[in-house]
């Protein structure tokens, strides 16, 4: 098997190779009047017709790639039940810089970002070479610089289209592409902004210079003109309008203020495709094809799991209007720690989804899966109201877990974990995850401590999540965790609480149409959606080939005309769609059938559990009210905190104090000064033992 994984990985460690080096040369002059010809002969066939080249060149090696990622992926040594070893790998990296916009960026972040813009760089340069000293266009008969201005626009939004090659990489959320680098697609939107600024920001370029352009020869019409056997300008146009949209409403400022308008603006991206493709072709096309079609093959799946009504057991009200809620899920849907669910409640809103951190473990919880929600923004509001409300059922829908594909702290001797908020969610799933560590006596548990930052006293039953309701202590007897909790806005501890308001809980009844969660394919994840990944490119190769043989070559050669520029693509993008379409389903729904057995084994598990609302608020540890003598796992974890009032935490002074260990994890998870702080500290050199890792579900 070690044999096997290693042929798989050396295969696409060439393959990937291959594949930049054909980006780094495609813009060359060697490239396009040396090799190009020659390549053509052989490329550019009956059957594929002016794209062959580029599919075979761009396309192919990374849908190979994503295949055998799922392969590499799947023959991952899988532990036992007991054994099981968790790993998250670092963000790339030691931190290298903390600034605005860029955030926190790591020495491997800065290397490949730098290394990406000399790329484009290169191109630029590369093109406008070609442009300028060995054939420039001028069939307007304008003046010298102006054709050479022309050039220059025409050749940034070539540039753009490179970055539309990793575009949709980042936020395909089920990638096995990013697993491969020890990133996920929450930890990568960054990314994705950043290749979404400079393309937009390259095609805005290119649009202005052609309306300068057009505007000098006297042909501003052609901002309008549809060629139907070449570029059509007007699909570029209403490409551009769309993506100004895109991009403005997704600035953070407006983000941030107006996110409902973000988030509809942001799913105009399907026709923001299709009129870029029409205007770039066929061909071009086909240079970015992986990243979309690998995109729209996760889109779908993930559509497939939404259909389902997904079981909710329960609902915890938090102080400060928090929420938890606690959902079926079968035995065999295993997640990380620092996982996210989607949520999409219809009742609410038709067409969002939120995502929320899971603080369960599947390891520790092997039939339900939590999430924590903060009362913030519209959404948040009605599903509070909805919940406290006297309804006894919900429709909720979920999309996930998504998280990284493994985690490991085992390698650090300290565990440093600092939370602001509802950040501090993020750590119980971790804490949860070590509790189930420590049943294995083999395994050594490195010593936890737990800074937390609330602005009010009652925000402190946030640590109430932290141990499963069902917990002995015997559970928890190896864990060697410390909590320090900071309340900033209160200078005491309150004199008076309202119990009641402390926690509510809720349970509701299970309906016909509720499942637990599931894994989209099945156990065998990765396996199943290589097999869809696979099936739907051959089936599309095919199908491609046979259109372009049997109906387009005839066109273009048997009856003098030239087929139209704008079907050409549309052939690519509708059959591209259908082969996922008939290959995901097919295969969803066969995994669906052979899994229906263990999803009823699961329903009757769940409904059969008789659960019993607590009498006392664990909140009230806080408070000093007896509890009874099953809560003895509970006062444990209040023992262990220290709070603080009327103050901040001093996190340089905290981390400075665990120098002292040889090797020492710190992960943060909060307001963003707060993870540009922790970042800043580990970054200095002062303590050479920090690892850093930070959490930001700023979506």
């Amino acid at each position: 098997m070690g044999n096997m994984r290693s042929l798989v990985k050396m295969l696409m460690v060439v393959l990937f190779l291959g594949w930049i080096f054909v980006w780094i040369m495609i813009s060359t002059n060697r490239f396009q009047n040396i090799w190009t010809p020659k390549l053509a002969k052989y490329l550019k066939t009956t059957y594929f017709g002016p794209q062959g080249m580029n599919l075979v060149l761009l396309t192919v090696p990374m849908m190979f790639i994503a295949v055998l990622s799922c392969v590499y992926l799947h023959t991952q040594k899988q532990p036992s039940q007991t054994q099981r070893e968790w790993k998250v790998k670092g963000r790339m990296g030691r931190v290298m810089m903390v600034m605005n916009p860029l955030g926190i960026v790591t020495a491997t972040e800065l290397t490949f970002s730098l290394l990406f813009l000399a790329l484009l760089v290169w191109a630029l340069s590369n093109y406008l070479y070609l442009s300028y000293h060995v054939h420039l266009h001028n069939h307007d008969n304008a003046k010298i610089w102006q054709a050479k201005f022309r050039a220059f626009g025409l050749r940034i939004g070539y540039v753009g289209h490179y970055c539309w090659a990793f575009l949709f990489f980042p936020v395909t959320r089920a990638s096995t592409i990013l697993p491969l680098v020890g990133l996920t697609s929450e930890s990568s939107i960054k990314y994705h902004i950043w290749l979404g600024h400079v393309s937009n920001f390259c095609f805005l370029v290119h649009t202005v210079v052609f309306l300068i352009y057009w505007a000098m020869v006297n042909k501003l019409m052609e901002t309008f003109a549809w060629n139907a056997t070449y570029v059509p300008n007007l699909a570029g146009t209403i490409a551009m309008v769309i993506g100004i949209a895109i991009w403005v409403t997704s600035l953070p400022s407006f983000r941030r203020k107006k996110f409902e308008i973000f988030f509809y603006t942001h799913h105009l991206y399907g026709l923001y495709i299709v009129f870029y493709a029409i205007h770039v072709g066929d061909s071009w096309f086909c240079m970015i094809l992986p990243n979309i079609f690998l995109f729209f093959i996760d889109r779908y799946l993930r559509f497939l799991q939404s259909t389902k009504r997904s079981r909710l057991v329960s609902a915890k009200i938090l102080p400060s209007d928090n929420l938890e809620l606690t959902f079926a899920k079968t035995s065999g849907l295993h997640y990380t720690p620092t996982s996210i669910l989607f949520l999409h409640v219809p009742s609410i809103s038709k067409l969002q989804w939120h995502p929320f951190t899971i603080t369960s473990s599947s390891n520790l919880e092997k039939d339900t899966l939590s999430v924590v929600i903060r009362k913030q923004g519209s959404w948040t509001q009605k599903l509070y109201t909805h919940l406290s409300s006297s309804i006894d059922s919900l429709e909720v829908s979920t999309e996930g877990p998504y998280g990284p594909n493994s985690f490991d702290v085992s390698r650090h001797d300290s565990l440093i974990l600092v939370g602001g908020g509802s950040g501090v969610t993020p750590f119980i799933s971790v804490i949860r995850e070590l509790i189930f560590q420590s049943q294995n006596r083999s395994t050594k548990l490195p010593n936890v401590l737990l800074v937390c930052a609330f602005k009010n006293y009652h925000d402190l039953a946030f640590l109430d999540l932290i141990f499963p309701s069902d917990i002995s202590v015997s559970d928890i007897s190896k864990l060697n965790l410390r909590i320090e909790a900071y309340i900033t806005r209160e200078d005491k501890k309150p004199e008076t609480t309202d119990d009641h308001k402390l926690l509510q809980t809720k349970w509701f009844k299970p309906q016909p149409l509720d499942s637990p969660i599931s894994p989209v394919l099945g156990p065998n994840n990765f396996l199943w959606l290589g097999v869809v990944i696979l099936s739907s490119f051959v089936m599309f190769l095919l199908l491609i080939g046979i259109v372009t043989r049997y109906y387009i070559y005839p066109v273009d050669h048997n009856t003098g005309s030239i087929y139209n520029f704008t079907y050409r693509v549309l052939w690519v993008m509708f059959l591209g769609c259908v082969c996922i379409f008939i290959s995901s389903s097919i295969i969803f729904l066969w995994r669906k059938k052979e899994n229906k057995e263990g999803d009823k084994d699961s329903k009757k598990q769940v409904q059969s559990v008789e659960f019993q609302t607590p009498t006392s608020s664990p909140g009230s540890w806080f408070h000093g009210h007896e509890r009874e003598l099953e809560s003895v796992p509970y006062q444990s974890i209040v023992q262990a905190t220290s709070v603080h009032f009327g103050s901040k935490p001093n996190l340089k002074k905290i981390l400075f104090e665990a120098e002292g260990s040889e090797d020492v994890g710190v992960m943060v998870c909060g307001p963003k000064k707060m993870r540009h702080e922790v970042a800043k500290i580990c970054s200095s050199g002062l303590a050479k033992n920090l690892h850093f890792e930070a959490i930001s579900f700023n979506w």
